[in-house]
């Protein structure tokens, strides 16, 4: 059988990852880029993964390459009342890992450098013109280009994927926005936090022994403040007045819930935030993404092995047989987790004494912790 031939449109994490992972199946991959990507150069986030899915990628990146990842082997949960926190649950492994954090850009620039190695990946820059669903071909330069899959990882919005998924989802405007940015610190730091606070959740992830990238997400009320200001308070309050910090530059982005209940037309698939976008509470967005990019790999590699070719197969069937319900349930999930947290006079102590029960179950913990690192289909 002749080599199948893929197209990945997206050169962000989710496309980069993708390539990566389907690179070992001796199949022909163009990866569409654009030469001057703005949001991926002065990307300034970090992401937080699992050990399990740390453990995928470091059988795919040469071992020279794993020094930007930040091993964490402490969790800790606080929440915030009357003008206090308590530290009501604590996640800890002495032996392995929990997550591993790292900058998105020394990431991506990381796999780029990688894939340019590989002779079965072409890399194309420039803007595609129209997809044809029918026929599985591109238009490039007014040319087409035929494929046996079209993988589109063009983030959260593009103009393709309307035809795509007809906008069929379960949606929900938050009306807030994250901001997020490095700061450098003396603090001795055991590891990662999330702090339930009344203006909305923050989380400390440590990135290098003496900084952390800090997360947080603020109601839209707060767009004109001095974001600045209010993370040096904020941060004083956590961790005393005499704190000495440097704050890098802070980005800002918008907050939404969008899970899409199509992900492919015929031979062309999306993947990425372009069928899930969740809000960060719970740092679940790329390990979905991950766990998507594993079980497509699997079942193509399954279907080569069987002689079987991609093109008009049941695999992008299967694909959403087998993701759709944890994208669904997880993102449900972290929707429920925001709201339970979202200050409320009425419920605050009695969910202040199900935090402290929950605390001593070392089921839940348990069953928790398994959940974060290997989603809900392990």
């Amino acid at each position: 059988m002749k080599n199948q031939k893929i197209c990945i449109v997206g050169d962000g994490l989710a496309g980069l990852t993708t390539a990566l992972t389907l690179k070992e199946l001796n199949i022909d991959i163009d990866l569409f880029y654009k030469k001057k990507n703005k949001n991926l150069k002065n990307d300034k986030r970090t992401t937080a993964i699992s050990l399990s899915n740390y453990q995928f990628l470091r059988k795919l990146i040469k071992k020279n390459n794993l020094n930007y990842f930040w091993p964490c082997k402490y969790v800790s949960l606080f929440y915030e009342t009357k003008n206090q926190y308590i530290n009501f649950l604590n996640y800890k492994e002495e032996e392995k890992n929990l997550m591993y954090i790292f900058e998105n850009k020394k990431f991506a620039n990381n796999l780029v450098n990688e894939l340019k190695a590989f002779k079965n990946i072409n890399f194309i820059n420039g803007t595609i013109d129209k997809i044809d669903s029918i026929n599985s071909y591109l238009k490039y330069k007014n040319k087409k280009k035929f494929y046996d899959l079209i993988i589109l990882c063009a983030g959260g919005k593009n103009i393709f994927y309307k035809q795509i998924n007809r906008d069929r989802s379960i949606k929900k405007d938050y009306k807030e926005f994250a901001i997020t940015c490095n700061v450098q610190h003396k603090l001795k730091l055991k590891g990662a936090s999330q702090y339930f606070l009344s203006e909305g959740p923050l989380a400390i992830l440590p990135i290098k022994k003496n900084m952390f990238s800090l997360v947080w997400s603020l109601s839209n009320d707060y767009k004109n403040n001095d974001k600045k200001a209010l993370i040096q308070d904020k941060l004083r309050y956590i961790f005393g007045k005499q704190i000495k910090i440097k704050i890098s530059k802070i980005q800002m982005f918008p907050l939404h819930l969008d899970l899409k209940t199509r992900y492919f037309k015929k031979n062309i698939l999306v993947l990425g935030q372009g069928i899930h976008s969740i809000h960060p509470i719970a740092g679940q967005g790329f390990n979905l993404i991950i766990r998507d990019i594993k079980k497509l790999s699997l079942i193509i590699k399954k279907n080569l092995e069987l002689g079987l070719g991609i093109k008009n197969s049941n695999i992008l069937v299967e694909f959403y047989q087998t993701r759709n319900p944890e994208n669904t349930l997880i993102g449900i999930g972290n929707d429920l987790i925001r709201s339970f947290f979202k200050p409320n006079k009425f419920i605050d102590p009695i969910k202040l004494s199900l935090l402290k029960n929950f605390s001593k179950n070392k089921n839940l913990k348990r069953v928790s912790q398994i959940i974060s690192d290997k989603g809900l289909f392990f």
